[in-house]
């Protein structure tokens, strides 16, 4: 049987309240393993091109929320707007070329009714969900994150394993990584950045932040979701109803 390689990211606090964020995106990058080291040689190559043109070096971690912010360790290199576009622009040529299949679970806290509601377990079974859903049995996948979130997310897949009345794929439990040692975790960074801030302005009809919005404008976002798309890594086969197929809860 085949192994996948599953990285998680997410953007948003997976508190029950709207207090620091009211939505809250676990993104999952998937990979047959067999393509790890050609993904990754892309990725590095890519990298390369990066500090040749911007001098970003290749050991420093690409973070997309403090890159749009000017947050450090951005704020050293003194980018123009324009040239944070084009890193953007260059992100998304990168993520076309790789062998992948991004899915994409939005928790909008503002739907929620229930102050029981579990949030980073709603958006982590409901990752798992896809996973079983496409691998269909024939393949088993391992599950990686960074530590942010490591504990409570190893011990939901712990507790999804003991429960789940048939046998899920995945093999052992979820491994940590350090997100600046991953480039595949700061891809997932950089989708799931994306995804909220299409969301938050193309669904929920919100304003940009306002630093964010002194580098890009709502048509920048919807750039980057179509050409996710249209560069054929979107897993569209999980919210059939959304464009994108992202999937939004609770319903």
């Amino acid at each position: 049987m085949e192994t996948y390689l599953v990285y998680f990211d997410e953007t948003g606090d997976d508190g029950s309240t709207t207090a620091s964020s009211e939505y809250f995106i676990l993104t999952s990058l998937c990979m047959n393993a067999s393509l790890w080291t050609e993904n990754h040689k892309i990725i590095q190559k890519y990298r390369l091109s990066l500090k040749e043109q911007f001098g970003f070096h290749v050991s420093e971690e690409l973070h997309t929320k403090n890159l749009l912010t000017d947050k450090e360790p951005y704020r050293k290199y003194a980018w123009t707007a324009e040239e944070k576009r084009e890193i953007i622009r260059t992100v998304v040529s990168c993520l076309r070329e790789l062998k992948i299949k991004i899915g994409n679970v939005i928790v909008d806290k503002t739907r929620i009714t229930d102050c029981e509601y579990r949030v980073l377990e709603s958006a982590l079974e409901k990752s798992v969900q896809i996973l079983e859903d496409d691998c269909q049995g024939e393949w088993q996948y391992l599950m990686i994150t960074d530590k942010g979130r490591i504990a409570p997310m190893r011990k939901i897949v712990r507790a999804m394993r003991e429960d789940n009345g048939s046998p899920l794929h995945m093999v052992e439990d979820m491994l940590e990584k350090e997100s600046d040692e991953s480039y595949f975790i700061q891809m997932c960074d950089f989708v799931s950045c994306f995804v909220h801030l299409y969301y938050k302005t193309k669904d929920k009809k919100e304003d940009l932040p306002n630093r964010v919005e002194k580098v890009i404008d709502v048509d920048f976002v919807e750039w980057v979701m179509g050409e996710l798309k249209t560069g054929g890594i979107l897993n569209l086969s999980t919210g059939k109803n959304d464009p994108y197929g992202l999937i939004i809860i609770p319903e």
